[in-house]
């Protein structure tokens, strides 16, 4: 019973992370009908600026918890402009091209970001500070849930409950469904697509660089290599919960998490991705659209 719960407590931990990572996917896929498959890369440097900014604002007297929110804040504005950048080049010039070509550009904007990282910081590990303070009321669990742990799910969900709002209570979240629906009525209408669009990759990247941050915090080591298997799995989530739809995203996340956290301590470690992926593909056979997704007929 303690391996079962350590290990629900354990994927629950994973598809938080991967949901935070699994919205920015979703999202531009949603609007626009591409995959970004650099935002494993945005994740991975919103890891890297908050390791950065924490050191930075550690030196200046920071502390405790206004530490911890600084150094998201700085991460998340951070990581947010290298979205926009990423949207203004791998993605805006080639957005009336064929599908394959933004595609292949943010492959190689993958690649470019993750070099780029590896020769401006370092190839190796680097130790990432528990930037969480202590939690008084959670001593007599400790053994059950930790701080880290319970951060990741707290804010996960703050922050699901927040791009809800915006989606379904704002003006913008209005521009995003219609441009999401039908993108010439929207622009007829008066939406400013571009400024739509860019507005979707900069939330999602802000939310990948939270994920970095509280990965970070919970792993305690970084690398620039980090954002490609996360990105990957966190694409596998979006896929896994139907492209397009931020419920799904969360879903497919949390499946993908359980999936592998108890894969790794009933089968074995090694199989971890073997059946993350698996599932995937069984439940892409029985439902192509996703768990929540809809299957569509692409017209050529």
């Amino acid at each position: 019973m303690e391996l079962f719960r350590d290990l629900f407590i354990s994927g629950l931990t994973k598809g938080s992370i991967y949901a935070l990572i699994a919205l920015g996917y979703t999202m531009v896929y949603g609007i626009i009908a591409l995959i970004n498959f650099a935002h494993g890369e945005i994740y991975m440097i919103g890891a890297f600026t908050a390791l950065i900014a924490s050191v930075i604002l550690g030196q200046l007297g920071l502390a405790g918890w206004g530490l911890l929110i600084s150094a998201g804040a700085v991460a998340a504005i951070y990581a947010a402009m290298y979205g926009l950048t990423v949207e203004k080049i791998a993605y805006k010039p080639l957005r009336h091209s064929s599908r394959i070509a933004p595609l292949i550009s943010a492959i190689g904007m993958s690649i470019f970001l993750q070099n780029y990282v590896q020769l401006a910081q370092t190839p190796n590990f680097l130790i990432f500070p528990d930037l969480v303070p202590e939690i008084d009321f959670l001593a007599p669990i400790a053994h059950i849930v930790n701080k880290n742990q319970l951060i990741i799910w707290l804010v996960t969900i703050f922050l699901m409950a927040a791009l809800t709002l915006i989606v379904k209570h704002t003006r913008l979240g209005l521009a995003m469904r219609a441009v999401a629906q039908d993108r010439d009525m929207a622009r007829l209408s008066g939406v400013n697509i571009d400024r739509v669009i860019s507005a979707t990759f900069v939330l999602g990247s802000a939310l990948a660089a939270v994920g970095g941050l509280l990965i970070g915090c919970y792993m305690q080591q970084i690398d620039f290599y980090i954002g490609f298997l996360a990105g990957m799995k966190a694409f596998t989530a979006a896929v896994l919960g139907g492209i397009g739809s931020i419920p799904g995203a969360v879903l497919g996340a949390l499946v993908l998490g359980f999936a592998e956290s108890f894969a790794a301590g009933y089968i074995s470690s090694d199989y971890e991705d073997v059946v993350a992926f698996v599932l995937l593909i069984l439940i892409l056979i029985v439902r192509p659209g996703g768990l929540l997704g809809q299957t569509q007929t692409q017209k050529v």
